[in-house]
């Protein structure tokens, strides 16, 4: 039998997994300066809590959870996204109380998961870097948390982005215009695609979203939201626009924008690439929005809400296909050259010591000659070689090379196990 890594999955391998690290860190720093803290939550959960909130109808709900019944018979889910389960945390863990500062800010990181035709930039397993921040009404926290998205786009050398926002108003508005959108698809019910017949009567809005092209071609004059806002909707969106405009950010209203999820309520928005990855279509690499109303529903006291999630393949793919180098550090200092089976034990001892000292060190396992040893570590960039045989071994000394230089001094294994940046220091100023 040939074992093969399940569909719509990848593995990262090294060289691939450098990219992870160097993107995952970048974020960790950035948010740090906003304020925000990390959070882990479970891979999986009940379904209800994807299920209760996604909305019923979703195509997550309805097509794309890995969602199966375990041992004790619980309905169980692999997250196909990572607000959720934050907010279930959230509720859980009471950490609106009053001893919690507000905004209760937290980021996440991990993979998710969803049943979908794999495709470049959108596996079944896939991962996401993302935000939440609870307990503020003020669209100053909406704007900031756009702003600390296209930011962090921004940082890793994106410049072609562009944001789209809207608003899906509050449940007034929504009531108000779920009857006229339904007033406008009832003529056009026969030629709509059957998910969205099925949607046309229980949830509307999602027609808007959906991916079908006769439906695309049928939603594109149907009534935009932003002519039923209520005056709170609308005060709560013209002051996100007015603050947008005073950073500076640049941003257009989609009024068709919905996103793919029920919870999200007053501003939402997407940030879109043209990169050559996507052959110059503008793509979704970060989206969110606020979602007033969703801790309720997990139980939790009435608490504003308010995030993003950006996909870090899709980040990946923009950051090859346009050739942005990042600037990951592999950097191999010390390379322990061993001559002869009798300094095996030393070169090891040698080597941990370095590390200890905090140095990145490499040595031969492989009982190759020297010539062998020193072609790897020329292979492998080393900056320093430490080479030691049953003579050096005898008198407790090593020869330290600078490899730029060609620079080489003897050594005591003493100093070299105290203090060997100073001996560093020596050999580089040789000569």
């Amino acid at each position: 039998m040939k074992y093969q890594r399940p569909k719509g999955t990848a593995d990262i391998l090294p060289g691939e997994s450098e990219k992870w690290q160097y993107v995952e860190e970048k974020a960790r720093k950035l948010f740090k300066k906003y304020r925000y803290e990390e959070m882990r939550t479970p891979i999986f959960e009940s379904f209800e809590v994807f299920s209760r909130t996604s909305g019923e109808t979703s195509d997550i709900v309805t097509k794309e959870m890995y969602d199966f019944f375990d041992k004790g018979d619980r309905h169980i889910t692999l997250r196909p996204e990572g607000t959720a389960g934050v907010v279930r945390s959230y509720v859980e863990n009471k950490l609106y109380g009053p001893e919690f500062q507000k905004p209760y800010k937290t980021f996440y990181m991990g993979p998710m998961f969803r049943y979908e035709r794999p495709q470049s930039g959108r596996l079944r397993e896939f991962h996401q870097i993302g935000v939440e921040a609870f307990g503020v009404e003020n669209p100053a926290l909406d704007v900031e948390v756009i702003s600390m998205a296209i930011n962090l786009l921004k940082s890793f050398g994106l410049e072609s982005l562009k944001l789209s926002i809207n608003t899906l108003g509050d449940k007034e508005t929504r009531e108000q215009y779920r009857q006229a959108l339904i007033s406008y698809l009832e003529p056009f019910e026969s030629e709509l695609s059957d998910d969205s017949k099925e949607r046309l009567h229980k949830n509307p809005l999602r027609v808007l979203d959906s991916k079908d092209e006769k439906d695309k071609k049928i939603v594109e004059n149907a009534p935009s939201i932003l002519d039923y806002l209520s005056d709170e909707s609308k005060n709560h969106f013209d002051t996100v626009c007015n603050l947008l405009d005073s950073l500076g950010i640049k941003y257009v209203v989609d009024s068709n924008m919905v996103r793919g999820l029920d919870y999200y309520n007053h501003t939402i928005f997407e940030i879109m690439s043209d990169s050559k990855a996507f052959k110059g279509k503008w793509t979704t690499i970060c989206a969110g929005g606020r979602y007033n109303g969703l801790v309720e529903q997990l139980g939790g006291p009435e608490t504003p809400g308010m995030g993003f999630g950006l996909g870090v393949e899709r980040l990946l793919l923009v950051l090859d296909a346009d050739e942005n180098q990042l600037p990951i550090e592999n950097n191999l200092e010390v390379y322990v050259v061993g001559i002869g089976e009798v300094t095996n034990t030393e070169t090891l001892v040698l080597a941990e010591s370095l590390r200890i000292q905090g140095f990145s060190v490499e040595r031969d396992y492989l009982n190759r000659k020297p010539k062998g040893q020193f072609k790897t570590a020329s292979r492998l960039n080393a900056e320093f070689t430490l080479t030691i045989g049953e003579q050096e071994l005898n008198e407790q000394k090593a020869n330290l090379k600078y490899m730029e230089s060609g620079n080489e001094i003897k050594v005591s294994l003493a100093d070299v196990k105290n203090n060997f940046a100073n001996l560093a220091e020596q050999v580089k100023k040789e000569g």
